[in-house]
């Protein structure tokens, strides 16, 4: 009972000091510390040993992910590329459509691998522009963009993003797994989110909500001379997403190649000379967002050695109902717990994924339901994308998360619930 009762403590610490904005790291070595000697485990042993092992793994086998991943993204940032791809966008569908306009944009540039704090920081000027022209309340703003790229587009299939790739290591699964009801969950989350995004503004405008200007702030957007052609900036996308899922590329190798083709076809947008450092700024990023990602790893490879916790997957895993719930609601509720879908997914898939497919679930299965579960309570008010973007956009946590919580943490819900009931009815759907 006390190791219980620890390893609850130690959970409800992560989210407090996270939430207070303490380092990751340091937290994780605290929380690691309690659970360790509240289940009278050796602390040095637990640190050097269980925490190291998890901490180590998931870098080996994931750093070249995260370095790829950040390297695209800062080619699509300094190139503009990104924000060439949402111009085109929102100039086709117009100020009328500003929520539209402003998902699709999130959407196309998160599905093709860009990361989604390039994602955030990309659309919010023109997006911040948007909700002025149409007099939107600014508290709509994170939750436009936050629905767009990290709902639908970070866990539907095919996409690189590391929320779809971490079950192929385990699994033995592809980017394409459960890929029929994968992309019906999506349509589910576009459709069912933009209604309420739409409607919820409409509300709240009839009752008289409006944009809230901040003083000195300006929706800096680039001249759109200044911008490469559209068509050019989707090429790496397209190239990433093609190699990835029809020539069966590794990942890493796939985004690499999207790299190259950038270069060469964005050059002119490029500072050659610079090139190395500006590549050296984006491997630096991928180093911090994997030691965060690596450190609340760690942390649950410390709690998987409490007896307690065998008891609790033992729990989960024999829960009334198709198994495929007890998947779901273990990946969701670690992912919520670190307040990452990547940290969660890497704590929970190896540990749960072989039990489930001992059971006679279909591997495929598993990811794709994995994959919906993880957007969900990831999103939670300690998520670092969530705080990052609520700062982006200027609102409070009291502001603006609450819009956020119904599309991104909700919604996914919603929407794995539904894919689960597929998996049911149609188990041989591809």
């Amino acid at each position: 009972m006390i190791g219980i009762f620890g390893m609850i403590f130690a959970l409800v610490l992560l989210v407090v000091l996270a939430m207070r904005g303490w380092n990751i790291l340091m937290i994780a070595l605290i929380c690691s510390s309690i659970v360790a000697l509240s289940g009278g485990i050796n602390l040095y042993d637990a640190l050097l040993d269980s925490y190291m092992s998890g901490y180590v793994s998931f870098f080996k086998n994931w750093f070249l992910m995260f370095l790829a991943g950040a390297l695209f993204g800062k080619l699509m940032d300094e190139t503009k590329g990104a924000e060439a791809i949402a111009n085109l966008i929102v100039r086709k569908l117009g100020a009328s459509k500003a929520v539209l306009a402003i998902v699709l944009s999130c959407f196309i540039l998160a599905y093709g691998g860009v990361s989604v704090f390039v994602v955030g920081f990309t659309i919010y000027p023109i997006a911040l522009n948007l909700f002025k022209e149409a007099n939107f309340p600014r508290k709509f703003l994170p939750a436009s963009i936050g629905f767009g790229s990290i709902t639908f587009a970070m866990t539907s299939p095919s996409t690189p993003q590391i929320q779809n790739v971490i079950q192929t290591n385990t699994l033995g699964t592809d980017t394409m797994a459960g890929a029929t009801i994968g992309i019906i969950a999506g349509i589910f989350m576009f459709i069912v989110g933009m209604w309420w995004l739409n409607n919820a503004i409409k509300k709240d405008v009839a009752a008289g909500g409006y944009f809230t200007a901040v003083e000195g702030e300006q929706g800096a957007v680039s001249d759109e001379s200044s911008l490469p052609a559209p068509v050019l900036s989707f090429v790496p996308l397209i190239v990433t997403i093609l190699c990835l899922n029809l020539l069966k590329w590794k990942p890493e190798v796939s985004i690499a190649l999207g790299i190259i083709v950038g270069v060469v076809l964005l050059n002119k947008y490029l500072n050659m000379k610079e090139l190395s450092t500006l590549f050296g700024r984006g491997a630096t990023g991928a180093i911090s967002a994997i030691t965060n990602t690596c450190a609340v790893v760690g942390f649950g490879s410390v709690v998987k050695t409490m007896p307690a916790f065998s008891v609790l997957i033992d729990a989960v895993t024999h829960l009334p109902g198709p198994p495929l719930i007890g998947a779901a609601i273990a990946v969701t509720v670690i992912c919520g717990i670190t307040g990452s879908a990547s940290g969660g997914l890497g704590i929970s898939i190896p540990i749960i994924g072989p039990i489930y497919v001992d059971m006679g679930v279909a591997p495929t299965a598993i990811h794709r339901i994995s994959a919906i579960a993880s957007g969900a309570l990831d999103s939670m008010p300690h998520n670092g994308y969530i705080v990052t973007l609520l700062n982006i956009c200027k609102t409070s946590h009291k502001e603006g998360y609450m819009p956020l919580f119904w599309l991104t943490v909700v919604l996914p819900a919603a929407a794995c619930t539904l894919a689960i009931t597929l998996f049911q009815l149609f188990p041989n759907l591809p």
